[in-house]
Protein backbone atom coordinates (compact mmCIF):
# COMPACT_ATOMS: atom_id res chain seq x y z
CA UNK A 1 0.00 0.00 0.00
CA UNK A 2 1.20 3.57 -1.21
CA UNK A 3 2.63 5.66 2.09
CA UNK A 4 -0.46 8.42 1.95
CA UNK A 5 -2.06 10.86 4.30
CA UNK A 6 -4.43 13.54 4.94
CA UNK A 7 -3.94 17.02 6.41
CA UNK A 8 -6.07 19.68 6.23
CA UNK A 9 -5.90 22.12 2.91
CA UNK A 10 -4.75 25.76 3.72
CA UNK A 11 -4.88 28.88 1.73
CA UNK A 12 -1.57 28.09 0.43
CA UNK A 13 -2.78 24.55 -1.43
CA UNK A 14 -5.61 26.79 -3.67
CA UNK A 15 -2.76 26.06 -7.24
CA UNK A 16 -3.02 22.68 -6.40
CA UNK A 17 -6.57 22.30 -5.58
CA UNK A 18 -7.58 24.10 -8.82
CA UNK A 19 -4.96 21.54 -10.74
CA UNK A 20 -6.56 18.69 -9.20
CA UNK A 21 -10.25 19.98 -10.04
CA UNK A 22 -8.80 20.61 -13.46
CA UNK A 23 -8.10 17.11 -13.47
CA UNK A 24 -11.18 15.89 -13.36
CA UNK A 25 -12.90 17.98 -16.06
CA UNK A 26 -9.90 17.10 -18.80
CA UNK A 27 -11.98 14.84 -20.28
CA UNK A 28 -15.00 17.19 -20.35
CA UNK A 29 -13.03 19.85 -22.24
CA UNK A 30 -11.54 17.88 -24.61
CA UNK A 31 -14.79 17.50 -26.25
CA UNK A 32 -15.53 21.47 -26.23
CA UNK A 33 -13.16 23.00 -28.60
CA UNK A 34 -12.33 25.66 -27.06
CA UNK A 35 -9.02 27.12 -26.34
CA UNK A 36 -6.84 26.33 -23.71
CA UNK A 37 -7.03 29.68 -22.30
CA UNK A 38 -10.83 29.60 -22.55
CA UNK A 39 -10.57 26.18 -20.71
CA UNK A 40 -8.49 27.58 -18.43
CA UNK A 41 -11.11 30.41 -17.70
CA UNK A 42 -13.92 28.22 -17.29
CA UNK A 43 -12.35 25.94 -14.45
CA UNK A 44 -11.16 28.67 -12.42
CA UNK A 45 -14.64 29.82 -12.76
CA UNK A 46 -16.24 26.28 -11.74
CA UNK A 47 -13.80 25.33 -9.07
CA UNK A 48 -14.62 29.21 -7.23
CA UNK A 49 -17.93 28.30 -7.51
CA UNK A 50 -18.11 24.78 -6.37
CA UNK A 51 -15.66 25.78 -3.39
CA UNK A 52 -17.84 28.80 -1.94
CA UNK A 53 -20.94 26.32 -2.36
CA UNK A 54 -18.97 23.65 -0.77
CA UNK A 55 -18.14 26.00 2.12
CA UNK A 56 -21.33 28.00 2.66
CA UNK A 57 -23.59 24.78 2.41
CA UNK A 58 -21.02 22.77 4.95
CA UNK A 59 -19.37 24.66 6.88
CA UNK A 60 -18.43 22.41 9.47
CA UNK A 61 -16.54 20.20 6.81
CA UNK A 62 -13.23 18.95 6.32
CA UNK A 63 -11.76 19.43 4.08
CA UNK A 64 -8.39 18.11 3.11
CA UNK A 65 -4.84 17.52 1.06
CA UNK A 66 -4.14 13.79 0.58
CA UNK A 67 -0.70 13.29 0.11
CA UNK A 68 1.41 10.55 -1.27
CA UNK A 69 5.11 10.13 -0.23
CA UNK A 70 4.43 13.75 1.54
CA UNK A 71 3.68 15.02 -1.72
CA UNK A 72 -0.03 16.53 -2.32
CA UNK A 73 -1.90 14.22 -4.39
CA UNK A 74 -5.81 14.47 -4.14
CA UNK A 75 -8.08 16.18 -1.92
CA UNK A 76 -11.14 14.48 0.25
CA UNK A 77 -13.95 16.88 1.52
CA UNK A 78 -15.94 15.21 4.22
CA UNK A 79 -18.58 16.96 6.23
CA UNK A 80 -19.52 14.24 8.94
CA UNK A 81 -22.47 15.39 10.96
CA UNK A 82 -24.65 14.20 13.51
CA UNK A 83 -26.65 12.41 11.45
CA UNK A 84 -24.43 11.26 8.69
CA UNK A 85 -21.35 10.93 6.87
CA UNK A 86 -21.39 13.22 3.68
CA UNK A 87 -18.45 12.71 0.68
CA UNK A 88 -18.32 15.92 -0.51
CA UNK A 89 -15.76 15.12 -2.88
CA UNK A 90 -13.08 12.87 -3.58
CA UNK A 91 -10.69 13.22 -6.39
CA UNK A 92 -6.81 12.21 -7.27
CA UNK A 93 -4.59 13.75 -9.88
CA UNK A 94 -4.56 11.07 -12.79
CA UNK A 95 -1.11 9.94 -12.32
CA UNK A 96 -1.99 8.84 -8.71
CA UNK A 97 -4.97 6.63 -9.51
CA UNK A 98 -5.25 2.82 -9.58
CA UNK A 99 -2.97 2.55 -6.59
CA UNK A 100 -5.59 2.10 -3.86
CA UNK A 101 -5.88 5.24 -1.95
CA UNK A 102 -9.00 6.34 -3.14
CA UNK A 103 -10.76 2.88 -1.84
CA UNK A 104 -8.29 2.83 1.42
CA UNK A 105 -9.51 6.48 1.87
CA UNK A 106 -13.08 5.21 1.12
CA UNK A 107 -12.95 2.41 3.51
CA UNK A 108 -11.93 4.72 5.88
CA UNK A 109 -15.07 6.62 5.26
CA UNK A 110 -16.46 3.14 6.16
CA UNK A 111 -15.13 2.51 9.11
CA UNK A 112 -15.68 5.75 10.62
CA UNK A 113 -19.84 5.41 9.86
CA UNK A 114 -19.47 1.80 11.99
CA UNK A 115 -18.16 3.23 14.45
CA UNK A 116 -20.65 6.33 14.84
CA UNK A 117 -23.00 4.10 13.49
CA UNK A 118 -23.97 6.68 10.67
CA UNK A 119 -24.63 6.28 7.00
CA UNK A 120 -21.79 7.72 4.59
CA UNK A 121 -23.22 9.24 1.60
CA UNK A 122 -22.43 10.72 -1.93
CA UNK A 123 -23.47 11.91 -4.92
CA UNK A 124 -22.02 10.63 -8.18
CA UNK A 125 -22.82 10.99 -11.99
CA UNK A 126 -24.04 7.89 -13.46
CA UNK A 127 -20.78 7.49 -16.25
CA UNK A 128 -18.11 8.10 -13.35
CA UNK A 129 -16.13 4.59 -13.19
CA UNK A 130 -15.57 5.77 -9.52
CA UNK A 131 -20.01 4.50 -9.30
CA UNK A 132 -18.46 0.79 -9.58
CA UNK A 133 -16.33 0.88 -7.11
CA UNK A 134 -19.08 2.68 -4.64
CA UNK A 135 -21.28 -0.43 -5.69
CA UNK A 136 -18.65 -2.64 -4.67
CA UNK A 137 -18.06 -0.90 -1.18
CA UNK A 138 -21.68 -1.77 -0.14
CA UNK A 139 -23.50 1.65 -1.64
CA UNK A 140 -26.76 1.70 -3.12
CA UNK A 141 -28.64 3.91 -5.34
CA UNK A 142 -31.14 5.86 -3.37
CA UNK A 143 -32.04 8.42 -5.86
CA UNK A 144 -31.20 8.94 -9.64
CA UNK A 145 -31.79 12.09 -11.49
CA UNK A 146 -30.85 12.49 -14.77
CA UNK A 147 -26.69 12.17 -15.28
CA UNK A 148 -26.21 12.20 -11.66
CA UNK A 149 -26.93 9.14 -8.31
CA UNK A 150 -27.43 9.79 -4.68
CA UNK A 151 -26.24 6.64 -2.98
CA UNK A 152 -25.90 5.77 0.25
CA UNK A 153 -23.87 2.83 2.52
CA UNK A 154 -25.65 1.74 5.28
CA UNK A 155 -23.43 0.37 8.79
CA UNK A 156 -24.58 -3.66 9.19
CA UNK A 157 -27.30 -3.40 11.92
CA UNK A 158 -25.86 -5.36 14.42
CA UNK A 159 -22.88 -2.96 14.63
CA UNK A 160 -24.89 -0.01 14.60
CA UNK A 161 -26.63 -1.81 17.73
CA UNK A 162 -23.48 -2.51 19.28
CA UNK A 163 -22.45 1.09 18.93
CA UNK A 164 -25.77 2.46 20.62
CA UNK A 165 -25.02 0.59 23.35
CA UNK A 166 -21.72 1.62 24.28
CA UNK A 167 -22.59 5.01 23.39
CA UNK A 168 -25.86 4.91 26.29
CA UNK A 169 -23.23 3.00 28.24
CA UNK A 170 -20.10 5.37 28.19
CA UNK A 171 -23.57 8.03 28.82
CA UNK A 172 -24.08 6.14 31.78
CA UNK A 173 -20.96 5.91 32.84
CA UNK A 174 -20.17 9.45 32.56
CA UNK A 175 -23.34 10.51 34.32
CA UNK A 176 -22.69 8.55 37.98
Amino acid sequence: MPDWSLRPALADDAAFLLRVYAATRANELALTGWTPAQCDDFVRMQFSAQDRDYRQRFPGARFEVVELGGVPAGRLYVDAGDSEIRLLDIALLPECRGRGIGTALLQGLLAEGRRRALAVSLHVETLNPAAALYRRLGFEVVEAQDFRQFMRWQPPAALTRQAEAAEAADEAACCR
